[in-house]
């Protein structure tokens, strides 16, 4: 047998198959078969070329005619057959679908599509028996070649693409990031909506994004204690703030709404003194606190519990005392008076606090103090608070403290109530020190608290006890704020004690 001269075969005449001569239509059609087949089970086969396995090698008689014997296909050639059928159809859905998905001018040309289209049918087919490949190939099978080439690369693209969307996901809700823009903090990528809702600031009233102002930055009001976000606008559209921890009304919270028109927290509201008789035990055990420290108060002073609108009215009719604008919450009155006290606590009507039973009370004068008044409804800490500040008003006229200025006067009993709040949340960190020189002071700390401390306060009572000693220590006005600083810096230094006496011969802390 003669070589080929080339590697191009041009068959013209009759080819012979187990004795059968075709047509050359049939002819034709059998060979674009036997080429499919070429590259499916070329790869499989490899080692079977030059007769490994014992099979026929194919005989080429001449340049014009070949002679192959047909050997009988097997069962396991049949369904590997049809296993390779599905692989490929497989394929060539996947390649068709990236190809759609590319611009026009990228896609397969309509001859590549029928060309893959033939060979797909080539695979296909079950009557097409098994041969062995010669080792020649016509020049269409390289175009094929590289139109397989492309499909295949068109399926490890998207299968690349099915693998980076499964592993480029967000940070915050884990699913894939399809979208051509988002966020990444540090390495981490995050779809924008969650990288916002993580770190755009969120309203606590109305829990919404706080909306940027006109220069494109964020803006927002916090409180310095409790740390509340809320939007700048929230100041002034009558959104409700707690008269006792002044913190904002959320919208999914509602807050009590007392007859002269505060309003009170649900978290206040629990331990709020609401009539006078209730706060008489508190009363007591204040100026039982006073006699620890030696510094007994020797006249019976009235506490009443009062309205807004009544603490007003008396505020006016005082002569003497500095008063805290713009809200006042407690008076040590000097003159005599009519003031309407409250005798029956309110009851509880939804959110609003109904039926309260006020009593009208001729104050007479019978010493420097005619009586305190204190605002009601306000959380049992913070009365005891007020309660403190006035009692050393009191003490400090009966004990013949005259003519003092605001910020002494002012400043000292600020002292007296932080001193007394202190003692209420032992362990307290981080407040200014008002450390009395004086053995009585520890002893009184127990006395003052013991009907208080019977049953533990909750973590709430004790955070808002935290809040009114930072009201405290940190307030702004001349008086209370910077009087107070005074005052605990002299205290600290020279004790409670050394600092009164300096005070009644100076009228002056002493430096």
């Amino acid at each position: 047998m003669a070589p080929p001269n080339s590697g191009v075969h041009h068959i013209s005449n009759p080819c012979i198959y187990g004795g059968f001569v075709s047509s050359y239509a049939e002819r034709k059609s059998r060979f674009m078969k036997w080429l499919g087949k070429l590259f499916k089970s070329g790869s499989n086969r490899g080692g079977a070329r030059g007769g490994v396995g014992g099979r026929a090698h194919p005989q080429l008689l001449g340049e014009e005619n070949m002679v192959c014997s047909a050997p009988a296909r097997s069962l396991d050639d049949r369904s590997r057959a049809g296993k390779e059928g599905e692989e490929l159809d497989h394929a060539l859905a996947l390649s068709t679908a990236e190809d759609w998905k590319r611009p026009s001018g990228y896609r397969w040309g309509t001859k590549d599509e029928d060309l893959a289209r033939s060979l797909q049918g080539t695979l296909n087919s079950s009557s097409f028996p098994s041969y062995d490949i010669p080792q020649y190939y016509p020049r269409n099978c390289y175009v094929a070649a590289a139109n397989v080439t492309l499909a295949l690369a068109n399926i490890w693209d998207a299968w690349e693409n099915i693998f980076i969307q499964s592993a480029f996901r967000c940070c915050s809700c884990g699913y894939p990031i399809t979208e051509t823009e988002f966020s990444l903090s540090g390495k981490d990528p995050y779809h924008k909506s969650c990288f916002k809702e993580l770190t755009h600031p969120k309203c606590e009233v109305c829990h919404q994004f706080i909306p940027t102002n006109a220069s494109g930055l964020i803006e927002y009001r916090c409180h310095p204690f409790w740390s509340q976000k809320y939007c700048p606008s929230h100041e002034h559209d009558n959104t409700a703030r707690c008269c006792s921890c002044e913190r904002l009304e959320s919208w999914d919270a509602r807050y009590y709404s007392l007859e002269d028109g505060r309003r009170l927290c649900l978290e206040c509201m629990e331990s709020a003194i609401m009539d006078t008789g209730d706060c008489q035990p508190l009363y007591h055990a204040i100026r039982d606190y006073y006699e620890g420290m030696i510094m007994k108060l020797d006249q019976e002073i009235p506490m009443l519990l009062v309205q807004r609108q009544a603490l007003n009215e008396a505020i006016v009719g005082e002569k003497n005392g500095y008063h805290h604008m713009p809200e006042t919450r407690g008076l040590c009155l000097s003159e005599e008076q009519t003031v309407a006290s409250i005798q029956k606590r309110p009851k509880i009507g939804g959110y609003r606090l109904v039926g309260m039973r006020t009593e009208s009370r001729k104050l007479t004068r019978k010493c420097e103090v005619t009586a305190i008044l204190v605002l009601y409804g306000l959380p049992r800490l913070l009365t005891g608070a007020i309660l403190a500040h006035e009692l050393m008003h009191g003490w400090l006229r009966l004990k013949g403290y005259r003519n003092l200025n605001p910020e002494v006067e002012e400043g000292i009993c600020q002292v007296l109530s932080y001193m007394w709040l202190e003692s209420e949340l032992p362990g307290s960190k981080g407040m200014p020190s008002t450390s009395v020189s004086t053995s009585a002071a520890s002893s009184s700390s127990s006395s003052s608290s013991s009907s208080s401390k019977k049953g533990g306060k909750s973590h709430v009572e004790n955070k808002l006890g935290e809040f009114f000693m930072h009201q405290i220590a940190h307030d702004a006005t001349p008086a209370y704020g910077e009087g107070f600083r005074a005052a605990n810096a002299a205290v600290s230094t020279y004790g409670l004690r050394r600092t009164l006496d300096h005070i009644r011969y100076t009228g002056n802390f002493p430096l």
